[in-house]
C-alpha cells in the first residue's frame, strides 16, 4: 500500500479531508491533544464549521465536550462519550503492566516503598475522588495541596522543579482519570459523568478507524500501554482485522475499511495544523515527513511548530506569537505557497487566539 493512500486515508477519518458542519464533540471523535493549552481548539477547528473560542469554552462548561487526562496520561480534548473508553478502560489492571505505564518514577517509588503500583493508584484515585467531591473545583495547585492532606508520604517524592513535595506527575495524571476527572474551560479539575467503563478492545477498533493500517506497538505508543497490553488488547479483534502491506512490513485495518483504504476522497484547501494534533500523532510522522531531519523539526519534544497541510500534503511549518492582542504567523513554505492562499486560515487562527489582528510572515 502506498504512502499517499494511506495518509490519504487517514486524513480524510481524521475530518481533515474537508472542513464540515459539526459539532465540537463530533470534530473530537479522535481525541485532540491540548497539551498545549489551546491546541485542540485549534484542532477542532480545522475540522468544523464555526467553532469560536466562546463556544469551545461553553461547550467544555457544559459537558457537551470533555477535556481530560486520557491516553498517555496527557490532556486532551474528546466527545462525552468516550471519557470511560480513552481513560479507565486503559488503565492496566496489574502491576506490572501499571508499572510500565506509569514510568519509571513510579516503578522507582514501588521498588523503594513496597507499595504495589495499582495499590498506589487506588490510593491517589480515592483520595482525588475526596478532594473533588460535593462540586469542588480546584487548579493543579489547589489539587496538589489536596492530594498532600490526603495522599501518604512515601508517594509524594520531592520535585526539585516545583520545590515540594508532590504525587508523581504520571501517578497523580492517572489518578484523575480512574477517579473520572476531568478540566472546565478555566482549567480546574472537577469530577465528570465517564459512565460504564466499556470492553478495551473497542480503542484498538476506534486506533484502527483512524490510523489504519497501523500495528500493535503503534497502537501501544499512542494509547501508552506497555506492549504485552496493547498484544492482548489486539488479540482480542481476531477475525476482525484484514493484513495490508505498508512500507517495510505488514499492517492491519478493520476489515471493513478496505473500501475506504483503496479510494480515499481527495482533500482540498489549505489547513494549520496545531502540534499535537490528532493528524500528526506518531502513526503517520513517517509518512507525513519521510526526511529524518525534517521529522527533527517538525516533532520536537517541545516547542513544536505546527503545519501547513495544502490539499492534503505536508507544505509548510508554521509558529505564532501574539503580543498585545496582534498576531505574528511566521510560515516557512516546503513547498509552493503563496499568501494569498494562506490569508483566509491565517485571520481564523488569530480569532481562535483572540487576536484582534494578524501579520503574515512568509520566510
Amino acid at each position: 500500500m502506498d504512502r499517499d493512500r494511506v495518509l490519504a486515508f487517514r486524513l480524510a477519518r481524521s475530518g481533515l479531508a474537508a472542513r464540515s458542519a459539526r459539532d465540537p464533540a463530533q470534530a473530537a471523535a479522535c481525541p485532540a491533544s491540548d497539551f498545549s493549552r489551546g491546541a485542540a481548539l485549534l484542532a477542532l477547528a480545522a475540522r468544523a464549521e464555526g467553532i469560536s473560542r466562546e463556544g469551545y469554552d461553553d461547550a467544555v462548561d457544559a459537558g457537551e465536550l470533555v477535556v481530560a487526562h486520557i491516553v498517555r496520561g496527557a490532556i486532551h480534548a474528546l466527545a462525552p462519550g468516550d471519557l470511560a473508553l480513552y481513560g479507565r478502560a486503559l488503565i492496566a489492571r496489574d502491576d506490572e503492566a501499571l508499572g510500565s505505564q506509569l514510568g519509571r518514577q513510579v516503578q522507582r517509588l514501588a521498588a523503594e516503598t513496597g507499595i504495589a503500583p495499582t495499590a498506589a493508584l487506588d490510593e491517589v484515585a480515592a483520595a482525588t475522588e475526596d478532594a473533588l467531591a460535593d462540586g469542588r473545583a480546584l487548579d493543579k495547585n489547589a489539587l496538589h495541596e489536596a492530594l498532600r492532606q490526603r495522599v501518604s508520604a512515601e508517594l509524594m517524592p520531592w520535585c526539585r522543579g516545583c520545590g515540594s513535595h508532590h504525587v508523581a506527575p504520571m501517578l497523580w495524571r492517572y489518578a484523575t482519570i480512574q477517579a473520572g476527572g476531568r478540566l472546565d474551560a478555566m482549567r480546574r479539575y472537577r469530577l465528570g459523568a465517564p459512565g460504564r467503563t466499556p470492553d478495551a478492545a473497542e480503542a484498538v477498533r476506534r486506533f484502527l478507524r483512524f490510523y489504519g493500517p497501523s500495528t500493535p506497538g503503534e497502537f501501544a505508543a499512542w494509547a501508552g500501554l506497555a506492549r504485552p497490553h496493547a498484544e492482548r488488547l489486539w488479540a482480542e479483534l481476531g477475525g476482525e482485522l484484514a493484513e495490508v502491506r505498508v512500507r517495510d512490513g505488514p499492517g492491519w485495518l478493520m476489515a471493513g475499511d478496505g473500501g475506504a483504504l483503496e479510494s480515499p476522497p481527495a482533500a482540498a484547501g489549505i489547513r494549520l495544523l496545531p502540534p499535537g494534533d490528532p493528524y500528526l500523532q506518531g502513526p503517520n510522522r513517517p509518512l507525513l515527513a519521510p526526511d529524518a531531519e525534517l521529522r527533527k523539526r517538525l516533532f520536537r519534544p517541545v516547542a513544536s511548530p505546527g503545519a501547513v497541510l495544502k490539499d492534503g500534503r505536508l507544505r509548510g511549518l508554521w509558529r505564532v506569537r501574539t503580543q498585545r492582542r496582534r498576531a505574528e504567523l511566521t510560515v516557512e513554505p516546503l513547498g509552493r505557497l503563496s499568501r494569498g492562499e494562506l490569508e483566509d486560515e491565517a485571520e481564523r487562527l488569530g480569532r481562535l487566539r483572540g487576536a484582534a489582528g494578524v501579520a503574515l510572515r512568509l520566510l
